[in-house]
């Protein structure tokens, strides 16, 4: 059996379904979304889902602050509720950072993000249950906080649907087809082929074989990332996300009155096959967990551990995505987005969809040389112009 789209989309997680609906918004509608699994079934559905725009690379920023514009009006857009909870965001550094600290917030809001510098006091009023000693300077953004990632890909997914993209489900591509210069559209795993005038590669670490199939290197590596869900032992009332980036954690609220815990250290990745890894945290890592949170939070001397999980993240050598034309024609890659992926998705929809329409972003402060697949080769990587010492992967 053949097929035939214009667009073909490899990959029904959150980057493809937000693909998806934004070529629809484009009048791309003749779009085939190929998830070998459900919708949302991969990594989507491990995020932690941090809503905040706190990065040093502008174009990051920005398509943080845009991607916001959505989270809070989804029910408008998508046309139902993506579970966004506007928590507000507050990251605290120590002395060796403050500098960068307030430069990455003069270039934030250079680009639209509405942050602030806040005092101490003023986090011990958000947070009353922390121990902020060794803070030097924190920021703020009131509008931030956390969603659902699976929720939202699930909203992506049926507004696309309604705009007439075709979303197959259970299709697994095994080629993406090529006349020798540029893609004509995919074989799938049982052999038929989709005829496609263009194919955007997003399906996360498993872009790279179907794109080293035609010698083009995609530098990603898989690293496993476990969270724990926590039983605070009190009642915290409503806290903000808290992003610590002294003993390197962040924290959130979540449902039902318990707390998510993350590890920001991610200096040594953890190698995982996105296929076959522990899908829970190691006593190792339970053992830091708890050293961590009671540093930072001496009040929870009650908290006990309600259950763990683990995701992976496709990270890349600069911690920041491909969204790329690559050096075969018409072919584009949306890969590698080492752990940003829920925070800018609206925006990385979006800028896929100028690239397949106009060749271009239309978004001057997000430009797409930013994101090129070649920058890798050329040595010229994405990075933050205010690096965190010891944080520098995720800002």
């Amino acid at each position: 059996m053949t097929g035939t789209a214009d667009v073909v989309v490899v990959g029904g997680g959150l980057e493809g379904t937000a693909i998806a609906w934004s070529l629809g918004r484009r009048g791309v509608t003749d779009v085939v979304v190929c998830e070998r699994d459900t919708v949302g079934s991969g990594g989507t559905g491990k995020s932690s889902g941090i809503v905040r725009c706190h990065y040093g690379v502008s174009s990051l920023a920005a398509m943080a602050t845009r991607s916001l514009e959505l989270f809070e009006n989804a029910e408008e857009l998508l046309g139902e509720d993506v579970g966004f909870h506007a928590t507000g965001y507050v990251v605290g550094v120590g002395e060796q950072n403050v500098d960068a600290l307030r430069a990455s917030l003069a270039n934030q809001r250079a680009v639209g993000v509405q942050t602030e510098e806040i005092d101490r006091d003023e986090v011990a009023r958000l947070w009353p249950a922390a121990d902020l000693t060794d803070f030097a300077a924190f920021a703020w953004e009131a509008r931030g906080g956390y969603g659902d990632a699976y929720q939202t890909a699930q909203a992506f997914a049926a507004a696309a649907r309604r705009l007439g993209v075709r979303i197959r489900q259970g299709t697994p591509v095994a080629e993406v087809l090529t006349d020798g210069e540029r893609a004509t559209g995919v074989r799938l795993a049982d052999g038929s082929t989709i005829a496609a005038g263009t194919v955007v590669v997003a399906a996360g670490p498993w872009s790279v074989p179907l794109l080293a199939a035609h010698g083009i290197e995609l530098p990603i590596r898989v690293h496993r990332e476990p969270i724990v869900l926590l039983e605070p032992g009190i009642d915290l009332g409503p806290v903000p996300v808290f992003s610590d980036l002294v003993s390197l954690q962040y924290i959130r609220p979540e449902g039902g009155g318990q707390l998510l815990f993350g590890n920001s250290d991610l200096s040594t990745p953890e190698p995982a096959d996105p296929d076959d890894y522990l899908n829970r945290a190691t006593d190792d890592f339970l053992e830091m967990a708890v050293e961590k949170i009671s540093h930072r939070f001496p009040a929870l001397g009650d908290a006990s551990v309600a259950s763990t999980y683990a995701g992976c993240y496709d990270v890349t050598p600069d911690f920041n995505p491909v969204i790329s034309e690559t050096p075969v024609e018409s072919l584009i890659a949306a890969a590698g987005f080492s752990g940003h992926g829920f925070k800018i998705s609206p925006a990385v929809g979006r800028l896929v969809a100028d690239l397949v329409v106009d060749g271009k972003s239309s978004d001057a402060d997000i430009p797409e040389i930013d994101f090129r697949l070649s920058r890798f080769a050329e040595g010229a990587l994405l990075t933050s112009p205010f690096p965190y010492v010891g944080a520098g992967e995720m800002r």
